[in-house]
């Protein structure tokens, strides 16, 4: 089912990316070589040469740059690492990259899906945001943007035609039924909501759907507010989660579990970290919902957990990531992420090629799954919420 994440553009750039990242500002290394290329290669070379964590054999790497060209010549050195969470950002995309992490973007706060044979169906709208405040509605499919039809744009064309600098407008055309709407926007700086509460039945049911910035603010107000309405326990829904920044996740299980370590890493250098917490805990029943798209910081959120005792995991296998990266930028503006070290769950145990093996196995069929992922799925219909009450209901 990985082809489904595929399938969405956001007009508000504000993908997520499936890493815990620890960023490093450098400045790059390469030669004194008047062509531009060659000096990337080397940049990246020297980078790979000095914190890449893993073996590579280095002249497989020298080949595929040689064998390519521009972007896509330091697009194959990473590939030819064989690491797969090693990738490369171009110059013009940077900035795009730079706001995804943020979880912050200026737009107009729509979420749109694959194409229709009118336009684009808008998935989800900013609360607060220029298009909610202008009307429009999950379900509109946006056909224009500056009188442009989008499937002659396409989803790039249509994301680069929507996005500009805050305060300056843009005129977009959806469709609604049989009606048009036209509406002029003016772009704002949004925040994206990557943290949710939703009482269940005395429960509190916290979804994070990533763990990049903004995340610990937004989780922990959620903790907050479920406590105050008198929780009888917790719920947190990791399902689908890419990860994120290890700072964001080590800031939410210093407020759930109690003194002790919560995250440690090993660097390419050989430098070990612990991340601990203090004595403050929630005493509640709590459960982690995961999925084989939980990935990195979603993955070492619920192993801490369950090494403490202090939660179930219901639901399916995770994807078992265990390197983390660091960023790099080159002298043209571009960057690159290279795996720079290997992180462990509270116990000492890597993830790498394994994941988290659920206390409760729920699987969901393809249905479930692809609902799940559009946000379209009742609680009623969704087997590993159920699951995953009926374990906190009956914890003592």
């Amino acid at each position: 089912m990985k082809w489904i994440l595929n399938g969405l553009a956001l007009l508000a750039l504000m993908v997520t990316t499936a890493v815990v990242t620890f960023s490093v500002t450098l400045y790059a290394m390469g030669g004194n070589s008047e062509n531009p290329a060659a000096v990337k290669i080397e940049e990246i070379r020297r980078y790979l040469d000095v914190f890449f964590i893993d073996d590579y054999d280095e002249a497989a790497v020298l080949e595929a740059a040689e064998a390519a060209m521009g972007d896509a010549a330091a697009e194959a050195m990473l590939e030819a690492t064989g690491d797969e969470w090693s990738h490369y950002v171009s110059a013009a995309d940077y900035q795009s990259a730079y706001e995804r992490s943020e979880n912050a973007y200026v737009g107009i706060g729509v979420t749109i899906e694959n194409e229709t044979s009118q336009g684009f169906t808008v998935r989800e709208v900013a609360p607060g945001g220029p298009a909610d405040l202008g009307g429009v509605l999950p379900g509109d499919v946006l056909v224009a943007v500056e009188g442009k039809p989008v499937l002659e744009l396409g989803k790039e064309g249509t994301v680069d035609c929507v996005v500009g600098e805050a305060g300056t407008e843009v005129t977009v055309t959806f469709l609604r039924g049989g009606e048009t709407l036209e509406l002029t926007l003016t772009r704002a700086s949004i925040v994206t909501t990557v943290a949710s509460l939703e009482m269940v039945d005395g429960v509190g049911l916290i979804t994070i759907k990533n763990f990049e910035r903004h995340a610990a603010e937004q989780a922990l107000a959620a903790i907050e507010s479920a406590l105050a309405q008198d929780a009888s326990a917790l719920i947190f829904d990791v399902r689908n989660d890419p990860g994120g920044y290890a700072d964001e996740m080590v800031a939410i299980l210093d407020r759930l579990l109690p003194e002790g370590i919560l995250f440690q890493s090993r660097d390419y250098a050989g430098r070990e970290e612990e991340e601990r917490s203090d004595a403050v805990c929630v005493d509640l029943p709590m459960a982690v919902l995961v999925n084989g798209e939980s990935y990195s910081a979603a993955e070492f959120f619920a192993a801490a957990l369950q090494e403490y005792g202090a939660a179930q995991i219901v639901g399916e296998q995770t994807y078992g990531k265990g390197n983390f990266q660091y960023e790099f930028p080159l002298s043209d503006g571009s960057a690159v992420w290279l795996s720079a070290g290997k992180y462990y769950t509270p116990n000492g145990v890597s993830l790498a090629g394994v994941g988290i093996t659920p206390d409760i196995v729920v699987e969901l069929d393809d249905e479930q799954f692809y609902k799940l992922y559009f946000d379209q799925l009742p609680l009623e219909e969704d087997d590993q919420i159920q699951a995953a009450l009926e374990a906190v209901w009956e914890s003592p």
